[in-house]
């Protein structure tokens, strides 16, 4: 199988999806990715066909840009000049922190080793790769070896602050293996002076409605696998952090940020939150 093949359409998808949104390069848009996120678009939010905000979108955006929020606010407060983003995708953080932050900030973006090869021959060949900012592969399972987490982070200033992102990964995971990535993330962490932990988390709560059922049905066939979800409510998931080995965890609403404040008001916010977590 060519490398593309063994890679994830839903990868191909959001990468154009991000682009779409202004939230990423144009070269991390393939014409895979653009008819793949026009057909999934088309069949979980039909009203954008005319003219409507899709929930979708709005869910994204919120994750997204919560996130965004919470790392810059750690990065311009000192305590972040370090960042691992565990199965990056195709999105554009890496290169938009990179841009934004130069020489302040290593930018180390984390994938499987197709996916990883991918991006980085699409950044390099737009030439936007610096030497702080590097896309390597990762088994985000492996407590050891080349390619564990923790000889990524060995690799890194201890005496300086790190940040460790996943974006749309754990939902792909059972909770056995999720308590498990959190851990090692956890362990990592406390190697350094700062240690923060972002990520999107949904709560069975906010997510038993019939559109939400649909999308998640929706979802899982586009990825051939199972999607789940780890927390009942705010408190479990606060709980459920602490006991992976973290000090502090907040669980945030979009409506509590002022970077997505406003997406809040619309539909698809409400169904996602975003976790701060710090050692």
């Amino acid at each position: 199988m060519s490398s593309s093949e063994r890679i994830s359409p839903t990868a191909y998808a959001t990468g154009h999806m991000w682009v779409r949104l202004g939230l990423s390069h144009p070269a991390l848009s393939t014409p895979r990715g653009k008819r793949l996120d026009r057909a999934f678009s088309l069949a979980i939010q039909p009203g954008t066909l005319i003219g409507r905000p899709g929930a979708f979108d709005t869910l994204m955006l919120a994750r997204h840009k919560g996130i965004d929020s919470l790392l810059e606010q750690a990065i311009e407060a000192g305590q972040i000049t370090q960042v691992i983003e565990i199965a990056a995708g195709m999105s554009g953080r890496g290169w938009r922190m990179a841009k934004k932050y130069g020489d302040r900030l290593t930018y180390i973006e984390a994938d499987l080793p197709h996916m990883a090869a991918l991006k980085r021959r699409m950044l390099s060949d737009a030439d936007l790769l610096t030497p702080k900012h590097s896309v390597v592969e990762i088994d985000a399972l492996a407590d050891d070896g080349l390619q564990s987490l923790a000889a990524i982070t060995a690799t890194l200033d201890q005496s300086q602050g790190l940040a460790i992102i996943t974006e749309g990964l754990m939902n792909y995971l059972d909770t056995e293996t999720a308590v498990g990535v959190w851990q090692r993330i956890a362990v990592q962490l406390k190697g350094f002076p700062h240690g923060l932990y972002l990520a999107d988390a949904f709560l069975n709560a906010g997510n038993q409605g019939l559109s939400s059922r649909v999308i998640r049905t929706l979802l899982q066939g586009f990825v051939k696998g199972s999607l789940h979800v780890h927390y009942d409510s705010v408190a479990d998931a606060e709980r459920i952090t602490r006991d992976a080995g973290f000090i502090r965890a907040t669980l945030h609403n979009p409506a509590d940020l002022p970077a997505t404040r406003e997406l809040a008001k619309s539909r698809g916010a409400d169904r996602v939150h975003v976790l701060e977590a710090w050692v």
